[in-house]
């Protein structure tokens, strides 16, 4: 009981830190428990279309001068987020299985005279996901990334270049059974 009443209230705060953001606009969407939007107060634009819903242990976050626009009939499934440092788009009624994670961008590194990797340096490029998609469970989407309209993104899979529209992207992988 108490539990329920404490997803409420956090559920309320969040909804209200949205809506106190001068750069964020959303029609309808349903929190679930314990989900979290870290936004930069000099971001350049959140949209949220209507029927967006988020289910449990949802983070996002918006950083500076990035934006994050999502369409209308969202759903993204539990424990998934979404990074972003530049631009991520999300078409209408597309869905996320569990745990997907997008991240338009990397750390910044270096190879020469000497190997070094730069921990508060990134490079970005804007991730494009189309409409009527669904990314199954534990799919990562990386930068510089389009995914075209009517796509599934099957489990487990990375998607580091582009995906045609109309594509179905299995992660094949061989069991191997070895008797003892």
């Amino acid at each position: 009981m108490l539990d329920e009443i404490l997803a409420k209230i956090q559920r309320r705060s969040q909804i209200s830190r949205l809506k106190k953001h001068p750069h964020v606009s959303f029609k309808g969407i349903r929190l679930g428990i314990s989900d979290h939007f870290a936004l930069h107060e000099n971001l350049k634009k959140v949209t949220i279309g209507s029927s967006v819903s988020f289910r449990n242990y949802v983070h996002i976050l918006v950083e500076k001068n990035a934006t994050l626009e999502i369409g209308n009939n969202f759903f993204m499934n539990n424990f998934c987020s979404i990074n972003c440092l530049d631009s991520i788009s999300i078409g209408d009624n597309t869905l996320f299985g569990e745990n997907v994670k997008l991240y338009d961008h990397n750390h910044a590194y270096q190879s020469h005279p000497e190997f070094k990797l730069f921990s508060s340096e990134f490079t970005t490029a804007p991730i494009k996901i189309g409409s009527n998609c669904w990314l199954g469970s534990n799919v990562t989407v990386l930068k510089g990334v389009t995914i075209g309209d009517n796509c599934i993104i099957g489990a487990g899979c990375t998607i580091h270049k582009d995906i045609p529209a109309n594509t179905t992207v299995i992660n094949r992988q061989d069991l191997i059974f070895k008797e003892h």
